[in-house]
């Protein structure tokens, strides 16, 4: 993961190069091993780079005689997308670097170039000969990006990988719909990612197929470990992160024990950068945190080198500020939950890691939210699911990508893996609801429930869902609530609040402190970009 700025058709573009690279600095975190810049015509692109893949000859911007490219990205198939270059004589690599398969996708591909993509990213591409500028994110929108406009200039346009770099030249900003391509020769937005389940009205209805959901999953995973420095796995103790271990450790195990018989002749090269003998866990929570004891019984069984911090609520309250203006979010139940993951990203860093996975997604897929069961009925729950997967840019992405990112720590999500979105969305929605006898994720429990060669113990695997700022401990979000009541008062509840707070006033003290906070970082061009996330329905109609 990286950091990117971008500006296309600037009306100055040599005099505004060295303010673009000041707001590209704003972003060195999420970049700092190396930092690049490249101008041509109307256009300037920045990166700041953190290097995961492609070390020593990958950096940034990726400069071809008709192409220029910056990407926040982790492309897993970026061999076969250099080996169909080649066989059409398109392969041109001046890289070991997996984004350039992005310009590879290009030349065989076009616009269309996205859609081919298996992996992670927000890119910009600038076609040197037609002067044309090619922009996508995504499909479940797991990195950031943001557009943005300045009414002086009227016909330039801005990208960034965060809010901070676009709002002291941009006057209006939105955040990039995931799933879509901008295209300075074509329509402004294209959606590139099309599956049969986001079709208005549409109602899956493939039977369970337990073999496949395990098997796609595992998958998912498996590509996430591509990596050429250190890695771990975020684990809370709970399903989603433990499950996501558990397969990791495999294929760690398999890999090592590859490497060994490579060392006795028996195999061929294996990278010993990407193999330890066991996988990494990092787990944090308060002195009671019921994540802590849950993730040490996971580690146990796994056999991983687990590392458990302990923060305090004072910790937290302290590092608020920090974390909104990483975050750039005013949700409530996003700061709570990204508190923690901050504090322990640090810990992380520290500890010589740059690249984690996580269990975030799984509830939008799956109907794991615990209100989801007062669904009225099937359409709606399905419509549910399809609106909470799009919002994920907003909160799970959100939270995870930037509490990471703000300490140059990358965080991959297999739950979000395209392939298996497809798989477990093509799923009878009648298979998914919580009802008497099946509790939240049933289906995804069961696909791991193998006695014969365990994934997790029981306990974990059928442990009941809590939220991950409540599993960190049961203080803490006491502990917020409790500053905001001594913090916000009554009167101030009850006065003239800002013009840009009136489409999405705060309901709590909590939330008035947090958007207090978050005007403290960012103007009021920036506040359109932020969702609150809220239960659907909280009693049965």
């Amino acid at each position: 993961m990286c950091g990117i700025f971008v500006c296309y058709r600037h009306p100055d573009v040599q005099g505004f190069k060295q303010k673009a690279l000041r707001l590209s600095n704003l972003l060195s975190h999420r970049g700092p091993d190396s930092a690049g810049c490249f101008i041509q015509d109307q256009t300037i692109l920045c990166h700041e780079r953190l290097s995961i893949v492609g070390l020593k000859h990958g950096g940034q911007p990726i400069v071809h005689p008709d192409l220029a490219l910056i990407a926040n990205a982790e492309i897993y198939n970026y061999e076969a997308l250099r080996q169909e270059a080649a066989k059409h004589d398109l392969d041109a690599s001046q890289t070991d670097s997996d984004s350039e398969a992005i310009i590879h996708a290009y030349r065989c591909y076009g616009a269309k170039a996205p859609h081919f993509l298996d992996g992670i990213f927000s890119f910009a591409l600038y076609d040197r000969t037609m002067g044309r500028l090619i922009v996508a994110r995504d499909p479940m929108g797991v990195t950031s990006l943001y557009q943005g406009w300045n009414s002086n200039a009227p016909d330039a346009v801005f990208f960034a990988s965060e809010l901070k770099a676009l709002h002291p030249v941009c006057d209006y900003i939105i955040s990039f719909p995931p799933g879509h391509t901008f295209d300075s020769t074509g329509k402004p937005y294209e959606r590139f990612y099309n599956p049969q389940w986001k079709i208005p009205n549409h109602m899956p209805s493939e039977p369970v197929d337990y073999t496949l959901l395990r098997a796609s999953f595992e998958q998912a995973v498996r590509k996430r470990l591509m990596s050429d420095v250190p890695y771990g796995v975020l684990l809370s103790g709970g399903l989603d992160s433990s499950l996501v271990a558990s397969i990791a450790a495999r294929e760690v195990a398999k890999a090592s024990g590859r490497q060994n018989r490579q060392s006795n002749g028996v195999e061929g090269p294996l990278s010993p950068q990407k193999i330890g003998s066991r996988l990494s866990t990092f787990s944090i929570g308060l002195k009671d945190s019921p994540d802590i004891a849950s993730a040490l019984k996971v580690a146990e069984f796994l056999g991983t080198d687990h590392h458990t911090y302990h923060f305090t609520c004072e910790e937290g309250i302290a590092a608020l500020s920090d974390v909104i203006y990483h975050i750039e979010s005013y949700d409530v139940t996003s700061i709570r939950a990204s508190t923690p993951m901050y504090l322990l990203s640090k810990h992380i860093k520290a500890a010589g890691y740059k690249m984690v996975l996580s269990g975030e997604g799984s509830d939008a897929i799956f109907g794991g939210y615990l209100y989801s069961a007062n669904a009225p009925n099937l359409e709606a729950f399905q419509r549910e699911l399809v609106g909470r997967i799009g919002e994920l840019q907003f909160f799970d992405c959100l939270r995870t990508h930037k509490s990471t990112m703000a300490w140059g720590v990358e965080a991959r999500v297999p739950f979000l893996d395209k392939q298996f979105v497809d798989v477990a969305m093509s799923i009878n929605p009648r298979e998914k609801p919580i009802t008497g006898s099946r509790m939240e994720k049933y289906i995804l429990r069961r696909a791991f429930s193998t006695p014969e060669q365990p994934y997790l113990p029981d306990e974990i695997l059928w442990r009941p869902k809590e939220q991950f700022s409540e599993g960190v401990g049961y203080g803490w979000i006491a502990m917020l609530k409790a500053i905001a009541s001594a913090c916000v008062t009554p009167q101030m509840m009850a006065s003239q609040q800002p013009k840009h707070w009136l489409h999405d006033p705060p309901a709590t003290k909590e939330a008035y402190l947090y958007r207090r906070l978050f005007d403290s970082h960012f103007p009021p061009q920036c506040a359109s970009t932020v969702q609150e996330w809220r239960p659907t329905w909280t009693h049965r109609d």
